[in-house]
C-alpha cells in the first residue's frame, strides 16, 4: 500500500481498505466539508470530474446519491445509507457503486473524526467489503489511488476554507 509524508496513508487490513490523512483544520470543519452536500460537490469523485448530483439526508436511515457524469453523458452513480451519525466523532454508512454487475454488493464504510493538537484532524475512512474477491476487485480497479486523489482533492478544499475563514 502507499504511504507518502504529508498525505494519506492506506492499508488493507483482512477485508478492509483503510485510508487516513491528518489535515490542517479543525474537526468540526473537516466533518461540515465531509458531510454537507455545498462542500462534498465541489470535492468528491473520480477522476477531478465535478459531482453532477449530490444528494445527502445525513440521519440514520438517510441516504445520500453522488452522480457523476462520463464524457458520453453516461452516469456513474453512488448510493448508500446512514447507520450511525455521532457528529463530529464517526458515520457510518453503505455504498454501492449502482451500475450492473457493480451494484450486487454493498461496501460498509467506517469514517472517523479525530481533533488533534494544533488545529489538526485526522480522518481515518475504513470500507468492509464483503468478500476477500470484492475487496481485491476494488484495488484492481483502481479504488486505492481513486481515493488517495479525492483525499488530496479534499485536504486542497479544506485549505481553501480556512483561508475564507
Amino acid at each position: 500500500m502507499s504511504q507518502q509524508a504529508n498525505k494519506a496513508t492506506t492499508r488493507v487490513e483482512g477485508q478492509a481498505l483503510i485510508i487516513e490523512r491528518i489535515f490542517e483544520a479543525p474537526r468540526e470543519l473537516v466533518w461540515d466539508a465531509w458531510t454537507k452536500p455545498e462542500h462534498v460537490s465541489r470535492w468528491w469523485g473520480h477522476g477531478g470530474v465535478p459531482l453532477h448530483a449530490c444528494e445527502i439526508d445525513l440521519r440514520v436511515g438517510g441516504t445520500y446519491r453522488y452522480v457523476q457524469l462520463g464524457p458520453d453523458g453516461t452516469e456513474f452513480p453512488i448510493i448508500g445509507t446512514y447507520r450511525e451519525i455521532v457528529k463530529p466523532e464517526r458515520l457510518n454508512y453503505t455504498m454501492i457503486f449502482d451500475v450492473a454487475p457493480y451494484n450486487e454488493h454493498e461496501s460498509v464504510i467506517f469514517d472517523s473524526f479525530e481533533q488533534l493538537e494544533g488545529g489538526k484532524s485526522k480522518l481515518t475512512m475504513r470500507t468492509e467489503y464483503v468478500s476477500a474477491e470484492a475487496l481485491q476487485g476494488s484495488l484492481a480497479s483502481g479504488a486505492e489511488q481513486g481515493a488517495i486523489a479525492s483525499m488530496e482533492r479534499y485536504a486542497e478544499y479544506l485549505a481553501k476554507l480556512q483561508q475564507e475563514v
